[in-house]
């Protein structure tokens, strides 16, 4: 699929009027769907049909009895006007749109706010950087953000809302975050289909509030299942390229293996918790922290033990010279950036 008709996941999603009409459309014959006897459909031409409805509540009720009476592949879209003015979208991403009208309003015009997760040096325990953490900036609408982000990805509105936090993070660093202390933030690889233009909106961002590049780290988010390692690699590459760092994260759980480790080459690596979790006491856990020390070194990357909760785990990590660490034992996500550090 070109870049082209990708770009139109990145943008706002079409308002769902009242009144209005249900436009379908398929790659195959449109006749499937007039032989819905319950529904007026009218046919447009070969590939498109239209039905109208009458409030939100019909509208899902169309959009059901299509789902459940055939199993042809439909794009859809809402309308009050005869043309089609927007691009269509799969049905089934419609139906979430519908059942999740709230939270996907939200997504498009909410506001958010940045929380703040220290990450300190091991060295000295200064803090080196945050972890930029998305969350609802107003008080009325309660969504937590893994509904949001479980919402975005079921309506195909993941992209706009990557691109959202990204910014957010960044905004976020203005009277906040000093120079020279790093910006840790979060991407999902499987929203950028051509790194050097979906990218473009993100250097913009950083351009207009006046962050240095070399105060940012991109990281892949632990919940993407990378296919594409080629793609990746080029996307962490053109970070690069603009001065931002990058880093891999959550190391030993799914794809992010030793092996991709010295495939993409990252400026930061971040251990996976499971590893991190009472590694003062597992000789397994040991042996692959140790693997990773030594092939990182080796590579000019820094260590990043996330997820540390106990005195004994960050002694542990500290002994095998991680440069960096995190967790609820060093302190919380808050609204404000802790400037100093008082171990939990």
């Amino acid at each position: 699929m070109s870049t082209r008709k990708k770009c139109v996941e990145c943008g706002l999603p079409f308002s769902i009027h009242d009144r209005g009409y249900l436009y379908l459309y398929t790659k195959s014959s449109a006749e499937d769907a007039i032989e819905f006897a319950e529904i007026p459909f009218e046919e447009l031409d070969w590939h498109l049909v239209r039905a109208g409805y009458y409030s939100k509540d019909h509208l899902k009720d169309l959009v059901q009895t299509v789902q459940h009476r055939t199993e042809t592949e439909w794009l859809a879209y809402t309308g009050t006007e005869e043309q089609i003015k927007q691009p269509m979208i799969p049905l089934g991403k419609l139906a979430q749109r519908l059942e999740n009208e709230q939270v996907v309003n939200f997504i498009a015009t909410g506001q958010f706010v940045n929380h703040f997760q220290p990450i300190v040096s091991l060295s000295d325990y200064h803090v080196y950087g945050y972890e930029s953490l998305l969350r609802s900036g107003e008080r009325e609408i309660n969504v937590s953000p893994v509904q949001l982000f479980e919402v975005a990805q079921n309506t195909g509105l993941n992209s706009l809302l990557d691109q959202k936090a990204r910014e957010t993070a960044i905004r976020s660093r203005v009277n906040n975050i000093p120079h020279g202390v790093k910006s840790f933030i979060n991407f999902l690889p499987s929203t950028i289909y051509n790194p050097a233009f979906c990218l473009r909106h993100t250097f913009s961002v950083v351009e207009k509030y006046d962050v240095a590049p070399d105060n940012l780290v991109f990281e892949v988010v632990e919940t993407e299942k990378i296919n594409n390692i080629p793609l990746l690699k080029d996307i962490l590459d053109t970070y690069k390229e603009s001065g931002v760092k990058v880093a891999l994260d959550d190391l030993g759980s799914g794809f992010a293996t030793v092996e991709m480790l010295k495939t993409l080459s990252p400026d930061y690596v971040k251990i996976d918790r499971s590893y991190v979790s009472y590694c003062d006491q597992s000789r397994e856990k040991q042996q692959f922290l140790e693997e990773v020390m030594r092939i990182a070194r080796g590579m000019g990357i820094r260590v990043l033990a996330e997820g540390i909760e106990r005195k004994e785990e960050l002694e542990y990590c500290q002994s095998i010279q991680v440069d960096l660490a995190q967790g609820y034992y060093i302190g919380k996500p808050e609204a404000e950036p802790l400037r100093e550090i008082q171990f939990n």
